[in-house]
């Protein structure tokens, strides 16, 4: 105690007492203090987004590898299975630095439930999109062009006809729904966090690619569809999947007020 005392008494001293003016050198100073501004926005803003690109490419790699190399007899068990746990590890390992969307509609769920600042919502979604494109190129790079070609390249062509418009779309908006509810009350809100949210997360897109696979494709996910879309030059019906996730994004939000009213959503980044 008395060392404290003696330690407060010195900072409380003159530093012209210890050090007269213009003799030895210059008071010592906290040596972070200059760069702590930066730090603060780097911490806040610039790492979560690149956290979102890194899980968004590598998510979306596993994906559409494992579409393009999937094994004859698999059907849609191989890519359900890839997807599902792809989605579960990245948001167990990266979710403590930008809350694990990698998907812009999650991120725009999330955002409208409170959990999001609406300064970081564009640049995710950007950075999100460039890691779908990111994804599938390595994808592309490392992949037998006969295999590549043969499911134009991942990208979503399970609707061929415009009579596949509407089911593709509605399923698009359930699978969605399903999974941002899973995210936003298992992940985000207060009252109903699970620490088993990632492993939830990877088993709702399993069960959702298994179920709806054969209707839509089961996208849920507009940075998954636009990335393939990009590198394959693939856009027919594009547009379903971009409309589908967002209206299930909307619905899902909604469903969360309606439940919990305006309770307050426990906030991911900081």
């Amino acid at each position: 105690m008395a060392l404290y005392e003696s330690k407060t008494e010195l900072w409380d001293l003159d530093i012209n007492v210890i050090q007269p003016e213009g003799k030895g050198p210059d008071p010592a100073t906290d040596g972070n203090s200059g760069t702590k501004p930066f730090r603060d926005v780097f911490e806040r803003y610039i790492q979560p987004c690149l956290a979102e690109l890194l899980g968004s490419s590598l998510f979306i790699f596993v994906g559409c590898l494992s579409v393009i190399e999937n094994t004859e007899g698999t059907g849609r068990l191989q890519p359900a299975l890839a997807h599902g746990l792809a989605l579960g590890i990245v948001i167990a390992v990266l979710g403590e630095i930008s809350g694990g969307h990698f998907n812009p509609a999650v991120s725009v769920s999330v955002f409208l439930i409170g959990g999001l600042n609406i300064i970081l919502l564009v640049p995710y979604i950007l950075a999100q999109m460039c890691g779908g494109m990111i994804g599938t190129g390595v994808a592309k790079v490392i992949s037998p062009s006969m295999n590549y070609a043969k499911v134009s390249g991942a990208a979503f062509n399970t609707v061929q006809a415009d009579t596949q418009i509407v089911p593709a779309t509605v399923a698009e908006v359930i699978m969605t729904l399903f999974l941002t509810m899973v995210v936003c009350m298992g992940a985000v809100n207060g009252r109903t966090h699970s620490l088993l949210a990632p492993l939830c997360i990877g088993l709702t897109v399993t069960a959702d690619i298994l179920a709806g696979g054969a209707v839509s494709g089961a996208c849920m996910n507009p940075a998954h569809a636009f990335g393939p879309a990009v590198v394959a030059n693939y856009w027919s019906y594009h547009w379903i999947y971009w409309v589908g996730p967002m209206s299930g994004a909307l619905l899902t939000a909604s469903f969360i007020r309606l439940l919990l009213g305006d309770e307050k959503t426990r906030v991911l980044l900081m």
